[in-house]
């Protein structure tokens, strides 16, 4: 994340986003395949890492490194197989929605993972400030299915909604979304803008 400034000299905290640029694979549609979508790849990996059906299915396109679907109605009509996807589609003030994987912080206890406040420092606490407490009643004699205990926290597919583009570097293929955006550096993220 960084900051810049607008026009009138206010400071916006936005992340710096490098679009690799996506090239369409496969459009489906509603008569062949049930549903309409389109399949695209981005990146580069070798060709002896890419098994023979997936080299069949990328003729002509590339060694893609990540292929990803998105499914939307009418979206078939837009794209054909070898076009291009990129930063020039988009223009500042558009919004958009950003998916990706959060950052996995591993097993955390509740004050972490669910924001519980603890013990009070004092009035006889002892070795007890970040436990949970009560999990339980006396009656029906069993956790009941949901309280908020310690366990795995983060490392999930996370969607921030209703982000804005503050500035479109097409040169660089850089966006700058207002905001923060799920997880850590060099996590691939997907843009959506509708």
């Amino acid at each position: 994340m960084t900051q810049i400034f607008d026009k009138e000299g206010n400071v916006i905290p936005v992340t710096l986003v490098h679009v690799l640029p996506n090239t369409v694979i496969q459009v489906k549609t509603k008569e062949k395949d049930g549903y309409e979508s389109v399949q695209v790849g981005t990146g580069e990996r070798k060709l002896k890492n890419i098994a023979k059906p997936q080299r069949g299915h990328f003729k002509g396109l590339g060694n893609f490194k990540y292929v990803r679907e998105f499914r939307h109605t009418g979206i078939g009509s837009l794209y054909g197989r070898g076009d291009k996807i990129d930063v020039s589609q988009l223009q500042e003030g558009d919004n958009v929605r950003v998916s990706g994987i959060s950052k996995a912080k591993g097993f955390q206890g509740v004050v972490k993972r669910h924001g519980f406040h603890g013990a009070p420092a004092t009035h006889g606490t002892k070795h007890a400030h970040r436990e949970p407490g009560s999990i339980g009643a006396t009656w029906p004699q069993r956790v009941i299915k949901g309280r908020r205990m310690a366990g795995r926290m983060g490392g999930e597919r996370i969607t921030v909604k209703n982000l804005k583009i503050a500035r479109v570097d097409a040169e660089n293929n850089i966006l700058a979304v207002k905001g923060a955006v799920p997880g850590r550096r060099g996590t691939l993220v997907e843009i959506r803008g509708w």
